[in-house]
């Protein structure tokens, strides 16, 4: 498992997409839309941030791992709050809740 990226979610997508580009020094890796929600991947260096369009204005930390149903099998007994989802990008995803309420995605990323 290694860390992948940390998700914020934000009211107004291209404010903050400027913002952390033009002040910060974020480049931007990939656009994609999940569900109903536009996402934008920024990186900073080996650091990936995930801006994602929506009026909750959550965060969660997302590791990716090798083996998505191992991985959850690891977090039985915790709370599964969405998924496992696959993307069209072909990767696959799920959410849970941590021990003090906060959200831990885990990634699988497949090369397709």
């Amino acid at each position: 498992m290694k860390f992948h990226h940390y998700g914020l979610e934000v009211n107004n997508l291209e404010d903050s997409v400027t913002f952390y580009k033009n002040h910060l020094g974020f480049k931007e890796e990939k656009r994609l839309r999940f569900m109903a929600e536009e996402v934008v991947f920024l990186t900073l260096g080996s650091f990936r941030l995930e801006l994602i369009s929506s009026n909750r204005l959550n965060t969660h930390i997302c590791f990716e791992v090798i083996n998505l149903n191992m991985a959850m099998t690891q977090l039985m007994g915790f709370q599964k709050i969405e998924g496992p989802y696959k993307l069209d990008n072909g990767w696959q995803t799920v959410f849970y809740e941590g021990p003090n309420q906060e959200i831990v995605e885990l990634l699988h990323i497949t090369n397709t």
